[in-house]
């Protein structure tokens, strides 16, 4: 079970690196298409401000999914106290886990469900009902964004708990040897 968190986790990572490197190169080529539209030709088209906008959100998003994935993130414990012994590490790897499932599992549940529940009134469908107004495209399509980079990093946060279970020292050995 291990192993096939893990590899979810390395799939999902080279997924969102590929999706967020294509955005890079969407939201740079939109740019430029808006800065010699408007200094060459003075006459800028009005989707590109936009479509670089919602590729930046994506790249950021999944960007966050990366550093995640990578423990480049802000790593909570190990700015604040110095090295420590095992146990300890195990305390500070709970309250790192503990303060990242108090915001994505949020995110999560009100991405699909509205505060006084139901599926109608979750964030995904408020934005299903409403257009991006250069582009005429639903803003569900730019918002979903959101819980699948949440959901990502969740699936990461388990494979970091698997990885950690699986390099963790056998002592039952140990154990076993003094008696």
């Amino acid at each position: 079970m291990s192993n096939m968190i893990i590899s979810l986790s390395n799939g999902l990572h080279r997924v969102a690196r590929s999706v967020a490197m294509c955005a890079v190169a969407g939201m740079f080529i939109t740019v430029m298409i808006q800065v010699v539209a408007r200094y060459v030709f003075s006459s800028p088209p009005i989707w590109t401000e936009d479509v670089a906008r919602y590729m930046m959100v994506w790249t950021g998003l999944l960007g966050t999914t990366l550093s995640f994935k990578g423990r480049s993130d802000a790593v909570l414990m190990k700015s604040v106290f110095p090295p420590r012994p095992a146990l300890m590490g195990l305390v500070s790897e709970a309250i790192r886990s503990a303060a990242v499932l108090s915001f994505i599992l949020p995110v999560i549940w009100f991405s699909f469900m509205g505060l006084r529940g139901g599926l109608a009134k979750g964030y995904l469908a408020r934005q299903a009902g409403l257009t991006a107004d250069t582009l005429g495209i639903a803003m569900v399509w730019i918002a979903v964004v959101v819980p699948i980079a949440m959901i990502i990093i969740l699936v990461h946060l388990a494979a970091q708990w698997a990885e950690d279970r699986l390099e963790a020292p056998d002592t039952t050995d140990a154990v076993a040897g003094l008696d």
